[in-house]
């Protein structure tokens, strides 16, 4: 077959989205997703769409996932190529954050704490909206911080999961190119 007539055929992805997929893509948003984590508090922007990217470069085959609010496309599950589970189960968990948490993610265990859920959050902005005070590991002294889009219920969920500490879950904000960490370590206050 003509090989120009085939790749006509097929549909065309922006260059942006096909980043996604390309390892050195990945790895600079793996670099700025640790620092988030390492840094809570501090916002990341990420060169393509954060959700997308993200999950492109923290799942793998090995990774259970679960989409609780069905937020990808088939073709995005697809590409991502992950064991799907429930959110009690999956170790990463999708949901808006706009609604208040309607499941309880795994925990970990005392062997294995590590296993407790990393809930990725898309919410509709960060940089504004409600203030969040954080303390705790790698913050200096506290910070404050403002989300929009972030139901009050996941905050104390947050506090709720990680009160067995080192049982816990982790939160990873997104929204629009931004990522933003609050570990299980992160103390986190509403401001009125």
């Amino acid at each position: 077959m003509n090989n120009h007539l085939n790749t006509t055929l097929q549909p065309t992805l922006p260059t942006t989205l096909l980043s996604i997929w390309q390892a050195d893509t990945q790895q600079r948003a793996f670099r700025k997703i640790m620092n988030a984590f390492a840094r809570p508090g501090v916002i990341e922007t990420l060169e393509s769409e954060a959700l997308l990217l993200t999950l492109a470069t923290l799942l793998d085959g090995a990774t259970t996932f679960a989409d609780f609010d069905g937020i990808l496309s088939e073709h995005d599950m697809a590409r991502l190529e992950v064991a799907t589970a429930t959110a009690e189960q999956a170790r990463f968990v999708l949901t808006h954050g706009e609604a208040a948490p309607a499941f309880t993610p795994s925990l970990g265990t005392l062997e294995s704490p590590d296993m407790g859920a990393t809930i990725l959050l898309k919410i509709q902005a960060i940089g504004s909206g409600h203030r969040l005070k954080l303390t705790g590991p790698g913050v200096d002294g506290a910070c404050e911080v403002a989300v929009n889009g972030l139901h009050p219920a996941w905050i104390t969920a947050h506090q709720s999961w990680n009160s067995a500490f080192p049982l816990g879950v982790d939160f990873l904000l997104v929204a629009e190119h931004q990522v933003m960490a609050l570990p299980r370590t992160t103390r986190i206050e509403g401001i009125k």
